[in-house]
């Protein structure tokens, strides 16, 4: 069984959606309206890859304090950062909140997913799908685009790829070590039976 502590911050300043996706997640349901002034974890286990993994999620206020917010960071495993495809200026603060983890967690290869909701308000689109994937590309996170309101299966993936990115991170260094190695060794007799096969 493993452990990952997530932490979703929303960049959007209504702040509604952050802790619609940890209960779409949780719960499978929708609730579309929050009083959210305070810092919420919510805990549960779910199997990925099959392997049990015990989640805590910290859904954190947009309005927190430097000092919560480093604090949070610091607890921290993964990282969901989210934005509403609607408002650009919560999508204009994400590169700020990554930096911010980078230089709490004093590293540019932590477990970040970015997530672009409200994806069923065409319409009132601010921010477009290749701008979302270029900033995901430019800051290292993987990138997913939904509808926490439409989609509980795309709310699901964009937390599983932070899990697989977060086990990934987690398992010990020899493993990958050994991995490559193998994967080193494989290709070396590749080419080697090339080189004699064209002799």
């Amino acid at each position: 069984m493993c452990y990952v502590s997530v932490w979703a911050l929303c960049s959007d300043h209504v702040c509604f959606v952050s802790p619609a996706l940890c209960v779409r997640f949780i719960t499978k349901r929708f609730i579309g309206e929050y009083d959210h002034k305070k810092e919420v974890t919510y805990r549960c286990s779910r199997t990925v890859d099959q392997e049990t993994v015990d989640l805590e999620i910290l859904d954190l206020p947009f309005k927190s304090s430097e000092a919560s917010i480093e604090s949070s960071i610091r607890w921290a495993d993964g990282f969901l950062l989210l934005y509403s495809i609607t408002q650009r200026s919560s999508f204009l603060e994400i590169p700020r909140l990554k930096t911010l983890i980078d230089q709490t967690k004093q590293s540019l290869v932590f477990p970040t997913v970015l997530v672009a909701n409200k994806a069923d308000l065409e319409v009132g689109r601010k921010v477009t799908t290749e701008e979302g994937q270029r900033l995901a590309k430019d800051l290292g996170c993987g990138f997913r685009e939904l509808s926490v309101a439409e989609a509980v299966l795309s709310v699901e993936a964009a937390i599983f790829q932070l899990i697989r990115r977060t086990l990934d991170q987690q398992r010990p260094l020899p493993d990958r070590r050994s991995y490559m190695l193998t994967v080193r060794h494989a290709l070396t007799r590749k080419l080697t039976r090339s080189k004699t096969m064209q002799w």
